[in-house]
């Protein structure tokens, strides 16, 4: 097999299926396939023209996942829109496709990937974002996953530990656009914590709801992103927060501690808040002290700085924002607030207009926008 032939003819096959009309991300999964295909079927039966036999499969493997994508979606549109309260009655294909493809075979992050891009149905571009990597690194991670089982047999499901870092990514997913995602991930974790008695699978049901509760809250009529502290709390759904917190509580009560139960216990404490200046800011500086050490998570310190702001005042959360990596996303936006409150609005508003620049979605990049606007006109004489 020429892997340097192949190397040099992905380009354009992918230019081919790109001016046919296909979704680039969605091209670069199908040209992937089609490789894999090539280094199958090309030593015993070599094409006459390999590019032509490229295209060929590469645009099957295309059709088949728009088909498949569009099949997913009109499922989707059937589901209410709203998880259904209370215990899930049994456990479906879907879940157990989800643990499938967690196979032990994989390494953690290259089972969450392709099971996010298999079953969640989620783009390579969405997976890539969601773990900080270029799209070409994820879906490198991707056709390896593939490769790797492409000849096993799927009888050996994956821990429990991936399906919920599976699960959580879906509903983020969800959450920040498309709800029946964020509906259907809150669906399958319910089976999943009624198949399993797991304290991490109950914080991450309890995590859901909280956030769940407050989507109503979270667009303005005319879709602009509302921060927390601004959101009209008599929009939340009191009754998902009473339930996230009443799982939360008997999960904690069981003291195995996990990272899903801490960013739940962190989420009850804003949902518990009459109003944003009521919010308990040291003991949530104080939970994410513990998911730090459970995590190391570089988001974890840049959301924990912003915390410490609000509980120590910006300069010190400023302090600990400068500890900071500049590259983690929503860094600059993170100071651009803590700026704000310090009462420098010159360099607020210069690194809110910095920050929607590298803004990973519209709403984001006009939110920002506006937050600079706003203090520039408040400098205006």
């Amino acid at each position: 097999m020429d892997e340097a032939l192949l190397r040099s003819l992905t380009p354009g096959v992918l230019g081919v299926l790109v001016r046919r009309g296909a979704d680039f991300a969605a091209a670069e999964d199908a040209v992937q396939e089609a490789l894999i295909e090539a280094v199958r079927a090309w030593p015993a039966d070599p094409p006459r023209e390999p590019k032509g036999w490229l295209v060929t499969v590469a645009w099957r493997k295309y059709l088949d996942a728009t088909r498949a994508e569009t099949a997913r979606r009109r499922r989707e549109d059937l589901v209410e829109e709203e998880p259904t309260p209370g215990p899930a009655s049994a456990v479906d294909d879907t879940l157990q496709l989800y643990f499938l493809c967690a196979h032990p075979s994989l390494t953690a992050s290259s089972a969450v990937a392709l099971t996010l891009r298999a079953v969640g149905g989620l783009t390579t571009r969405q997976i890539a974002q969601a773990y900080l990597v270029p799209e070409a690194t994820m879906a490198q991670r991707i056709s390896r996953a593939k490769r790797t089982v492409s000849g096993v047999r799927f009888e050996r499901p994956g821990d429990v530990a991936t399906v919920l870092r599976v699960l959580y990514l879906v509903f983020n997913e969800g959450y920040s656009g498309d709800v029946d995602l964020a509906a259907e991930a809150i669906r399958l974790t319910r089976q999943l914590a009624a198949a399993i008695d797991h304290p991490e699978v109950a914080g991450l049901l309890a995590l859901m709801l909280l956030h769940h509760a407050r989507r109503a809250s979270r667009r303005a009529p005319d879709g602009a992103l509302v921060p927390l502290a601004e959101q009209d709390r008599g929009r939340w759904d009191t009754a998902s927060i009473t339930e996230g917190i009443g799982i939360l509580q008997a999960a904690l009560a069981r003291d195995r501690l996990g990272e899903f139960q801490a960013q739940a216990a962190i989420a009850a404490l804003h949902a518990d808040a009459p109003t944003a200046e009521q919010t308990d800011w040291v003991q949530i500086v104080e939970w994410y002290d513990e998911l730090t050490r459970l995590t190391d998570s570089p988001v974890v310190r840049l959301n924990r700085a912003v915390a410490v702001g609000e509980a120590d005042g910006p300069r010190a959360g400023l302090a600990a924002l400068a500890a900071l990596d500049a590259t983690v996303p929503r860094h600059t936006a993170a100071a651009a607030y803590l700026h704000e409150r310090d009462g420098d609005l010159a360099t607020a508003a210069r690194l809110y207009a910095e920050a929607a620049r590298k803004a990973p979605d519209l709403a984001e990049r006009d939110h920002l926008t506006r937050r600079a606007a706003r203090l520039n006109t408040r400098r205006s004489p």
